[in-house]
């Protein structure tokens, strides 16, 4: 019986999660893998952390070791989802070179994520090709397992874009119905992109503003002490500002008693609190979030071989099924020459 609805979604591993991946992707997961009729990809892409990565290939291995930990600590069930390696399936590499065909240099320069991206990373006039098109090798993945749904931010929307205009294109000049047109999940309003501790921007490895799934408790606390809170909120008995308050943001998605939350606010607003008070509450409600996850991770760490063999068997799944896809792909462009 085939599912309803396939997702396919994953991470770039250039380094260990943070709270803004659970905030953003890893909770709904969770949710989606429990979901009846659903079937979940989930993708570790190091060939595209490999577009801005390909003079560390040791970053990007020990990386994948680091996020598949992650995922297992916060709930992701292989059980439930496919967790894969992308660079094993290497059938999505020669989807993406079909695709190449079906779309201009042009058009991947008009992509505003990827021009956003490249402006980010300074690449200038020195873009790696692979980089350039990787939303080609996006449209790879997604259709390789026929996903019908795909969860993104949405400043990943265009991607999507792309990859329907990719369907659409292919479908109509081979004269088939072979490729599915995804639909894009977006983040309920509010959630999605978890502000960094200094509430300078999205909480991300490279602005170095994130606080880590397999953070310490020592390291927890330094953080949410450096937080950044209200400027002008010099005196414990001076009035303080909730809005853009970085403290009170992570209060709002992680701490179980909101009329609390509301209630610290008020006084906050009033005056006579102060900035440490509302940080040691944050820790604590840190702490109680991250222990479990903490603890798990630490379990699974002890037993590599148990995570290499969910990455194995997940892969070949992948592969197995990324392979009918390709078949097909290949039979409407009438370059099965030998079936």
């Amino acid at each position: 019986m085939s599912k309803e609805k396939i997702i396919l979604t994953g991470d770039r591993p250039t380094g260990k999660l943070h709270l803004g991946h659970y905030v953003g992707s890893l909770k709904s997961r969770i949710e989606l893998q429990n979901e009846a009729n659903t079937e979940c990809y989930i993708m570790i892409a190091d060939q595209q952390a490999l577009t801005d990565n390909a003079d560390d290939p040791e970053k990007i291995r020990n990386s994948v070791e680091q996020v598949i930990l992650d995922y297992l600590a916060v709930g992701i069930d292989p059980a439930k989802a496919t967790i894969f390696i992308q660079s094993q399936v290497p059938q999505l590499a020669e989807l993406t070179l079909y695709y190449l065909n079906l779309i201009t240099v042009a058009r991947l320069n008009r992509n505003p994520t990827v021009k956003n991206e490249i402006k980010e990373k300074n690449f200038e006039s020195s873009i790696p090709a692979g980089f350039l098109i990787y939303p080609v090798s996006q449209a790879a993945d997604i259709t390789a397992f026929k996903a019908t749904h795909v969860p993104v931010g949405e400043d990943q929307s265009p991607m999507i874009e792309q990859t329907r205009e990719i369907v659409h294109s292919f479908n109509q000049i081979y004269h088939t119905e072979v490729l599915v047109s995804p639909e894009i999940i977006l983040p309920q309003a509010g959630q999605g992109r978890l502000i960094g501790i200094d509430g300078k921007g999205k909480m991300s490895k490279s602005l170095n503003n994130g606080i880590y799934l397999s953070d310490t408790e020592e390291e927890v606390k330094r953080k949410v002490m450096e937080m950044y809170t209200d400027p002008n909120h010099i005196h414990v008995k001076d009035p303080g500002a909730v809005a853009g308050n970085v403290v009170f943001t992570y209060l709002d998605i992680f701490a179980k008693d909101q009329e609390r939350v509301i209630a610290l606010k008020e006084a906050y607003e009033h005056g006579g609190l102060g900035d440490v008070k509302i940080k040691n509450y944050l820790n604590d409600v840190l702490q109680e979030f991250l222990g479990p996850i903490r603890k798990r991770r630490a379990e699974f760490q002890r037993d590599p071989g148990y995570t290499l063999s969910i990455l194995k068997q997940g892969s070949d799944k992948a592969r197995e099924r990324a392979a009918r896809t390709l078949d097909e792909v290949k039979q409407a462009m009438r370059i099965q020459y030998f079936s």
